[in-house]
């Protein structure tokens, strides 16, 4: 496990970030929101909400785990460009998407973004103790449990419009437009989680343990040891998609909310330990990769990128957790297969966003309004951390 930490360091500051740095864009603020198969940058592609909020988490937490000023910078430039460009200041919150120039492309407000908005404005007050990014975190956290939470149900809503207005969920629901998804729900936890460690305020406390609690209760399905991806609003699945992604990710960061609040529980415990064997079982594929997903007999085994980054992590929290070595010999396959396949041999190149079967990356944007830094180099940080 000690190669795991030196490697995920030498692999986050000699290759992703750098990757990354050289994208800010000097003249419209931000970073340039695409780079094509071949790695040629797109001065004037649209900038995601999502890509811009999950760039400042990364610069944000590399900073307080490194030290190096320059990804301070970074994290201080992708700050002003969601204070100035992505927050909109007359109806609040974060837009979906913007020009080049930072004028609203899509003005339609997530939870899923706002949620991203929370997490790297915390992280980011961490890092520079600046605390209008506080401020602002607070203010988002206050809107979303205005607007976004329904007492009725417990649930939180997805979709609105530019003024708040909820409208069917487009951009995350599916086929079918799910009006409730486990996704935006455990960005709202991841998000929370770590608000609570900047604000430790009662409320946001409470808000945290109701969204595990959640999972717990009405999300994972304990006869399957899966989450449920797509329910409508009473909390009934609409399809049989397995996410095994998104469930080794939801394993770690449901314990994550765990130890922020300081609290143990039998059944989250169970819970998570069940989620790990499952994707062990079910997921892990001969060459050491996870696969995507499942929906009924169909298996997509397309190698994602960011599956795989989450299955590391996933791997060696349940290592910690449970003991068993089974997990730290599957988190160093998948960080194998990773430096072999996902990691872009090219000089300049990050990470390869899909892999097949055989090995062979598929032509798809190096970056983009769904890639980022946030799994890979999350999975760097998270390993030199929990491995020090």
């Amino acid at each position: 496990m000690e190669r795991l930490k030196e490697e995920a360091a030498q692999l986050l500051t000699e290759r992703i970030l750098p990757f990354w740095m050289k994208l800010k864009d000097e003249r419209n603020g931000g970073f340039y929101g695409r780079v094509n198969a071949d790695l040629a940058v797109d001065r004037v592609a649209p900038k995601g909400g999502v890509y811009g909020t999950r760039l400042l988490w990364t610069f944000s937490a590399a900073y307080r785990a490194v030290g190096n000023a320059a990804y301070l910078a970074c994290a201080e430039h992708a700050y002003a460009y969601l204070r100035e460009r992505l927050h909109d200041p007359v109806h609040q919150g974060i837009y979906w998407l913007t020009d080049a120039q930072g004028q609203p492309l899509d003005d339609r407000k997530h939870l899923y973004a706002q949620a991203f908005a929370i997490y790297a404005l915390s992280e980011y007050y961490r890092a520079s103790g600046n605390p209008s990014a506080l401020e602002l975190a607070q203010r988002l956290f206050e809107l979303i449990e205005r607007v976004g939470f329904e007492p009725a149900s417990g649930r939180y809503k997805e979709e609105f419009t530019r003024d708040w207005r909820e409208r069917p969920n487009e951009l995350l629901g599916g086929k079918g437009t799910a009006e409730l998804t486990m996704n935006t729900h455990l960005h709202l936890l991841e998000a929370y989680t770590n608000l609570y460690r900047a604000w430790p305020s009662a409320e946001v406390k409470e808000r945290l343990t109701h969204l595990v609690h959640l999972f717990r209760d009405r999300i994972y399905d304990p006869d399957t040891g899966y989450m449920i991806v797509f329910m409508d609003r009473g909390w009934n699945r609409l399809t049989d998609l397995i996410s095994y992604g998104h469930d080794i990710e939801a394993s770690w960061l449901i314990d994550d909310a765990l130890r922020a609040l300081g609290i143990e529980d039998a059944a989250c415990d169970r819970m998570i330990r069940r989620i790990a064997y499952t994707i062990a079982d079910a997921a892990m594929l001969p060459d050491g990769s996870v696969a995507n997903e499942k929906e009924g007999d169909r298996l997509d085994d397309t190698r994602v990128w960011w599956v795989q980054a989450e299955a590391v992590v996933g791997f060696v929290n349940a290592w910690s957790r449970t003991g068993d070595s089974r997990f730290g010999e599957l988190a160093q396959q998948v960080w194998s297969y990773i430096g072999e396949r996902i990691v872009d041999a090219r000089p300049s190149g990050e990470w390869h966003a899909e892999v097949n079967a055989a090995g062979q990356p598929a032509r798809k944007d190096a970056a983009g309004p769904w890639k980022a830094n946030y799994h890979n180099g999350r999975c760097c940080l998270q390993l030199m951390e929990r491995l020090a």
